[in-house]
């Protein structure tokens, strides 16, 4: 296809669906498969290093995944100049580091269905920092009313399994994962700004690689390791971290061409359906299908139709 009808073809209604519904699928799926790593490296939920360790390969991949992507996509070689390290070091701090290992450590601690319904928090709560201290945006009745229902979503959630009603939540394992929605929003701030002044997919791939890296010496220097029973690495291991590093290398690549040719409410509206996959799919491959309670699964309603409504707004 010529380059020039590029842009036509990516606006088309069919392309749009299919290709943020694909990034969705694709994040949802993260959710179940580091489990399914965990559990095929051996690496326990008190080995925090070891999963530490486990991230930094990943995002290490990633970052160097999205770098070819994004440098075949654009037809030219992206790489970071000088200018550019100041905002790399910002964005690598929340989105990757403080992020994933907030992400990671909190989803040893808790299920799979539970951490996707928490993580589908982070739409509000980077709304939240956009209007409130960075003065981004403004916030209105509906994006009010949006935030509240996913808050209630959040709290019903943590009522899953608790025939008394008292709300299942550890610092370890749920606020583990609300800290990382916090990291997400602030780096989503970021990276609205520094966009404005370098190619977002060379921000993000580099500071993918950066923050990977550091949280590979966090973990070696730490005794972490991939195989911590002494086993062989096996493919199946192999697999899932390669599958993992294209989950965020493919899933950006393909998110952040679809906004370079549509407006972003056209796009991020489709972002309610990462939780809803991450359900899913956690309940498919983990087998966690107890979690899919009447108020698990109301509480996934909430929180799809808070996004929707964020974004409507």
């Amino acid at each position: 296809m010529a380059h020039k009808t590029q842009p036509s073809f990516m606006t088309r209604s069919a392309v749009v669906v299919l290709g943020a519904l694909f990034c969705c699928l694709l994040w949802g799926s993260a959710f179940p498969f580091i489990k399914i790593g965990y559990s095929t490296l051996d690496i326990h939920s008190s080995d925090a290093f070891s999963q530490i360790l486990f991230a930094g390969v990943r995002f290490t991949g990633a970052g160097i995944l999205t770098l070819i992507l994004g440098s075949i996509g654009e037809r030219r070689v992206l790489l970071p100049q000088k200018t550019s390290w100041k905002y790399i070091l910002v964005l690598s701090l929340f989105q990757t580091i403080l992020q994933y290992v907030f992400f990671y450590m909190g989803l040893a601690h808790t299920s799979g269905v539970k951490s996707s319904i928490i993580e589908g928090v982070n739409v509000f709560v980077a709304i939240l920092v956009a209007a409130l201290l960075f003065r981004q945006e403004k916030i209105n009745a509906g994006k009010m009313l949006g935030c509240l229902i996913g808050f209630i979503g959040l709290v019903l959630v943590n009522l899953v399994g608790n025939s008394d009603f008292h709300p299942t939540f550890t610092l370890s394992g749920e606020g583990a994962i609300l800290l990382s929605t916090v990291a997400y929003a602030f780096s989503s701030v970021f990276m609205k700004q520094f966009s404005k002044k370098e190619d977002p997919v060379m921000l993000s791939g580099s500071q993918f690689i950066l923050g990977g890296l550091v949280m590979v010496i966090i973990g070696l220097i730490n005794g972490g390791s991939l195989n911590p029973a002494g086993n062989t690495l096996s493919i199946k291991a192999v697999s899932v971290l390669f599958w993992l590093a294209f989950v965020s290398a493919g899933a950006y690549s393909v998110w952040s061409i679809l906004l370079k040719y549509n407006t972003v409410s056209r796009i991020t509206v489709f972002g309610f359906m990462t939780p809803v996959f991450g359900v899913l799919l956690s309940a498919l491959l983990l087998r966690e299908t107890s979690q899919l309670a009447p108020i698990s699964l109301l509480a996934l309603l909430l929180v799809s139709l808070g996004i929707y409504i964020c974004q409507k707004a």
